[in-house]
């Protein structure tokens, strides 16, 4: 399944709420699993742990990716809305709780992912 977003077309509002969708989807489905998987003591073993966080890092990079994605097409909405609409403070409010999503899992990768960290298994769950 493919997971990439084709706004081409569509209006400012739709584009936004396609890529918010998507960002949101991605950051719930694929980074926050594995981010859960390194976060339970134990649940990995040590020779299991380095590939399960190079494959969170390449998510997160991937993430990283979405999200400038999603903050381009709502630079674009900002720029072309001449008068609010219902859709359109839909979109923002979506967009908005997305990027509370993006910093409350960027503080978890950024804990799992600090140099000389010891012991990815001895994290203390955060419940997110």
């Amino acid at each position: 399944m493919n997971d990439t977003v084709e706004t081409a077309g569509h209006p400012p509002d739709i584009c936004l709420l396609l890529r918010v969708h998507a960002e949101q989807r991605w950051l719930v489905t694929k980074v926050i699993p594995a981010l859960r998987a390194l976060e339970q003591p134990d649940a990995l073993s040590e020779q299991d742990a380095g590939p399960a966080l190079a494959y969170l890092e390449v998510l997160w990079l991937e993430a990283g990716l979405r999200a400038a994605e999603t903050d381009a097409t709502a630079s674009r909405l900002e720029r072309s809305a001449s008068s609010p609409s219902v859709l359109i403070e839909k979109a923002d409010r979506y967009h908005a709780a997305v990027r509370r999503l993006r910093r409350a899992v960027d503080r978890r990768v950024r804990a799992l992912t600090v140099p000389g960290r010891q012991g990815i298994t001895a994290r203390e769950p955060t419940g997110l």
